[in-house]
């Protein structure tokens, strides 16, 4: 199979069975959503989602998260890795948006980055999933899959993963494959064990071909 008939496989294959493909965050706003992004690295987004209605409530825009303080904030997001360093970037980001974005969320990755607490991949996750743009956020589970599958070839950072990937999925299906590759990867390519035998992309799956019997082997 060829690199293009690979990827044409997977493409439809997530079309036929995963039509609708969303981001598992839970949000109403631009605002949330970059808030809850920002927490969602390094922590699952279940976690995030059980944390975020009473700092939302507390915290409803950006205007109120600027004039929070950090044992205003810190308590509510405890629970979350990392919580001292994201309090300190959920304070410094409010104000950047309040000062410097008047109120609105940047519609553009080099905008994004400027934010603290946001990098390539948040930037990437905000810009694809608000503004549809095509844009892919590389995380564990898209690096992950990506190689596993065969998609990406010697990609050694996310960065070129992204560019492999955004190289060969058709512009208007990008932001939609993002989602596709997380929840894949989060639910039947998981890390330690894959789910092989649920999964519907064994025929285009070089991990499945020559990883996958060493390991039934194995047990």
């Amino acid at each position: 199979m060829t690199r293009k008939e690979r990827f044409d496989f997977v493409i439809d294959w997530f079309q036929k069975n995963m039509p609708v493909a969303e981001t598992e965050l839970h949000y109403d706003d631009p605002y949330q959503l970059l808030v809850a992004v920002i927490l969602s690295a390094q922590c699952t987004d279940k976690r995030v989602n059980m944390v975020t209605p009473p700092l939302f409530e507390k915290f409803p825009d950006a205007e109120s998260l600027s004039k929070a303080e950090f044992e205003d904030i810190e308590p509510f997001i405890r629970s979350i890795s990392f919580a001292n360093n994201k309090t300190r970037h959920l304070m410094g980001m409010s104000k950047m948006l309040v000062e410097q974005y008047y109120h609105e969320v940047p519609d553009t990755v080099e905008e994004l980055i400027k934010l603290p607490g946001v990098g390539r991949k948040t930037a990437n996750v905000i810009t694809s999933v608000i503004y549809n743009q095509p844009n892919m956020a590389v995380d564990t589970h898209v690096f992950r899959v990506s190689a596993r599958i065969g998609l990406t070839v010697n990609a050694k950072t996310p960065l070129q993963t992204e560019m492999q990937l955004i190289k060969h999925i058709p512009t208007e299906l990008i932001h939609k494959a993002h989602h596709w590759l997380i929840l894949h990867g989060r639910y039947i390519c998981v890390a330690r064990r894959p789910k092989c035998e649920e999964c519907g992309l064994k025929p285009a799956c070089k991990f499945y071909k020559t990883d996958m019997k060493y390991i039934v082997e194995g047990n």
